[in-house]
Formats: structure tokens, C-alpha cells, sequence
């Protein structure tokens, strides 16, 4: 029983512990699910739908309801001996009235308009996927604004580290200075210098806790997560064997090259004839039967229909230039997306160069710290032995420090250079 109430304690504790730890992928993800242009997804969505219905909706019949009334200078009439002729028959021969007026509706519907449609929601669909990859673009660089965060909160928390480090040697010391002061083996000068470096500790610990608070403040926002107590670990330092770029503006500029050549597409269909029926129905006088409305002026129903076929002849002097300009636009897209890939290789090739030079760097590390401490140790020894003054000695513990602080940056500046490799080839 004994052991399972420490297995179950044990669990829980490694289940906190883990709890209390954020990764940088992580705060990455919380980011741009947090940041407010991820709204923009769902609206560009509705947009493209809107757009492809008003596209649908042009196969509907096209109905235009109208009224009219005029009034004219002169009508049809007859021949003025047509109409005494009539006239002997004991009917009344008028003409036309100059008053006419008519309630009506014209329809329109499409047979075939040479592709037009299917082209329109090709464009609709490529141009979605263009303002999408530019959404895409825009949100990529938020990770970059996270990671300079993230290991900026590092560094300085290691810093806070070094000197709460210091800070102990400081107190250790001067409290063996205290004693031998007291004792008479060490000047009041020698207990103030070290006390004052101490206090000084005391205040770089203030600003550098104030920082890293900072720090984490900008990255709650930005994630809109609470991180107070949790620990940032330490990312993963392998450098990305696939040194090809993935970036999402190379999407971009695929998507508007995509959109060029359906519009390209469209410049055909805009030089195809169009085919379809339309019917005019109308209530109102005169009619179509002229000979009935010069006879009396009644109302009458009347109603046209047929087929339709026009051709936009114009669109033919056009056509050649239209198509250049569209592929002239998609060959300074591809310049700009070499241009693009040209400066990420290069930028790609400077990454790694400074990687290996920091590794190279790194390789001393271990070996300065150890000497440094080596030397300290051996000064704290000389102190209590009266052979070096407390000058010396905060000499020894500040190369020290410095030893132990460069040795956490340069692995830092590692990480966070290994991650902007991986941040130019979105790896």
C-alpha cells in the first residue's frame, strides 16, 4: 500500500512538473491561434462562397420588369385614300395614338456563354487561394516575433541565474570577511568593497527579474496564456538536414501565378459567342399588331421570344495585348519569387556558417568555466590565508561569473540561431 501511495504521489508530481512547462512550438501555435487576422480564415471562406453563388446565379433566368409611357410627334396611319376607302364602310380610321404606354418584362437566359462561368469560378477559386497564401504570410511572421521573445526570456533568465549565483559566493565570502575583520585579519575596507559588490548584485538581480517579467508580459499577450511559474524549456538543437526553404511566401507567389494563367483562360472565353433565349411580354397599347391598334385603342396582351446568338467582335483587338500584359505579370512574379529563394539561400548559407561557429566556440566552455572556478576556489583559499586582498578576490568571482554567463549565452545564441535557420526554411 506504501508503494502505491508513493507511485500515485510520484505521478502527480511528474504530472505537474509537466505541466508547469511551456515549449517554444507551443507558444508558437497559442500565437497565431490567438492573434486577431486568424479571424480573417472563416471571412475569407464566406467571401469565396458569396463570389461563386453570384457566379451560379448567372445561369438564372435574367427577368427586367418595367412600365412606360410616351407620348410622340407623329404615329403609323394610314394613306389618307386607304382611309376614305375604309371610312365609306362605316368604319373609323385614326391611326395610332400619339399617347402610348405598356407594363411589361423582358427575360434572358443563358444557353452557352462560351465558358465564361467556369472560367469566373476557376479565377474565384485561384484567387482565394492567393489572398489565403498572403494571410499565410502575414501570420508566418509571427513565429518570428515569438522566438526572438522566447529565447530573449532565456537569456535573461539565465542571467537572473548567474547572479543569484554570484550573489551566494558574495554572501559566503563576506561573511568570512566579517569574521576575520573581526579578528583583525582583514581591513573594514576589504568587508565594504565586497558588500558593495553584493548590493550591486542585489540591483542587477532587480532589473534583470524586472526584464524577464517584461519579457513574459509581451509573450502572454501574444500567446494569451497565463506563463507566470511555468518553465520555457529549451528547444530541440539539431539543425535541419532538408536545407530546402518551404516558406509559405514561395505559396504566395505559386498562387499568383496560378491566378494569372486563369485569367489568361478568361481572355479566350471573353472572345466566344454568347447563345441564348429572351422573351418580351407585355399589357399596354399599341400592340404588336399595328393594323388591330390604328383601328381602336384597346389594351392588349402581347408577347416575343426566340434565340439569341451575339458575338463581342471588339474583344478579338484586345485579345493579344491582354495576354501579354498577363504574361508579363507572371514573369515578374517568378523574377520576384527568385529574387525571393536567391536572398533565403543566401541568408541560409550565412545561418549555418555562424552555427558551426559558434559550436566551435562552444568547445571551450566546459574548460574556461572549470578554470575559472579552479582559480576562485583558489583565491577564496588565498583570502583565508591573508596572502590576496578582497580586490583580487571579486576579480576571480567576476571572471568566473562571466565564464559561467558567456557559456549559457553562447548555448542560447545557438538554439535561437539553429531556430532562425529552421524560421528562414520553415522546418
Amino acid at each position: 500500500m506504501l508503494k502505491l501511495y508513493l507511485f500515485l504521489a510520484l505521478s502527480l508530481f511528474t504530472s505537474v512538473h509537466l505541466f508547469a512547462q511551456v515549449t517554444l512550438e507551443e507558444c508558437i501555435a497559442f500565437a497565431q491561434d490567438n492573434y486577431p487576422l486568424i479571424r480573417k480564415y472563416d471571412l475569407l471562406n464566406q467571401i469565396k462562397e458569396v463570389n461563386l453563388s453570384d457566379i451560379n446565379k448567372s445561369w438564372l433566368p435574367q427577368i427586367t420588369v418595367y412600365g412606360q409611357g410616351t407620348v410622340q410627334n407623329a404615329t403609323p396611319s394610314f394613306p389618307e385614300s386607304l382611309a376614305e376607302i375604309i371610312s365609306h364602310t362605316g368604319t373609323s380610321v385614326s391611326g395610332l395614338n400619339e399617347w402610348q404606354y405598356k407594363i411589361g418584362a423582358d427575360i434572358n437566359q443563358n444557353i452557352w456563354d462560351g465558358g465564361a462561368s467556369k472560367i469566373q469560378r476557376k479565377i474565384e477559386r485561384t484567387e482565394d487561394a492567393e489572398r489565403q497564401a498572403a494571410m499565410e504570410v502575414r501570420l508566418y511572421a509571427i513565429r518570428e516575433r515569438v522566438e526572438d521573445l522566447f529565447f530573449g526570456i532565456l537569456l535573461i533568465e539565465e542571467q537572473v541565474k548567474q547572479t543569484k549565483n554570484m550573489q551566494t559566493l558574495l554572501q559566503s565570502n563576506l561573511a568570512k570577511l566579517q569574521v576575520m575583520y573581526e579578528n583583525g585579519t582583514a581591513m573594514q575596507s576589504d568587508v565594504d568593497m565586497v558588500e558593495a559588490q553584493y548590493l550591486t548584485t542585489v540591483q542587477q538581480l532587480t532589473q534583470a527579474e524586472s526584464t524577464a517579467k517584461s519579457y513574459r508580459e509581451v509573450l502572454e499577450i501574444f500567446t494569451g496564456k497565463k506563463l507566470v511559474g511555468q518553465e520555457l524549456v529549451k528547444p530541440d538543437a539539431s539543425v535541419p538536414q532538408d536545407l530546402v526553404p518551404d516558406r509559405p511566401e514561395l505559396k504566395h507567389f505559386g498562387a499568383q501565378l496560378q491566378a494569372n494563367e486563369a485569367k489568361i483562360a478568361s481572355i479566350t472565353a471573353s472572345t466566344m459567342p454568347k447563345i441564348g433565349l429572351f422573351a418580351q411580354a407585355y399589357y399596354g397599347y399599341p400592340g404588336f399588331d399595328y393594323f388591330e391598334s390604328m383601328m381602336n385603342r384597346d389594351l392588349s396582351f402581347n408577347i416575343l421570344a426566340g434565340v439569341r446568338v451575339s458575338w463581342n467582335i471588339g474583344a478579338f483587338y484586345t485579345k493579344k495585348n491582354n495576354r501579354r500584359k498577363l504574361r508579363l505579370s507572371s514573369d515578374d512574379i517568378a523574377v520576384e519569387r527568385d529574387v525571393f529563394l536567391f536572398n533565403t539561400n543566401m541568408q541560409v548559407r550565412s545561418q549555418l556558417d555562424h552555427i558551426e561557429e559558434l559550436k566551435g566556440v562552444m568547445e571551450k566552455n566546459d574548460r574556461i568555466v572549470e578554470l575559472r572556478t579552479n582559480v576562485r576556489k583558489a583565491a577564496e583559499s588565498q583570502l583565508d590565508n591573508g596572502v590576496i586582498d578582497a580586490t583580487a578576490l571579486l576579480t576571480k568571482l567576476t571572471d568566473e561569473k562571466q565564464a559561467r554567463l558567456t557559456a549559457s549565452y553562447h548555448e542560447i545564441q545557438l538554439l535561437q540561431s539553429i531556430y532562425k535557420l529552421k524560421y528562414t526554411l520553415n522546418k
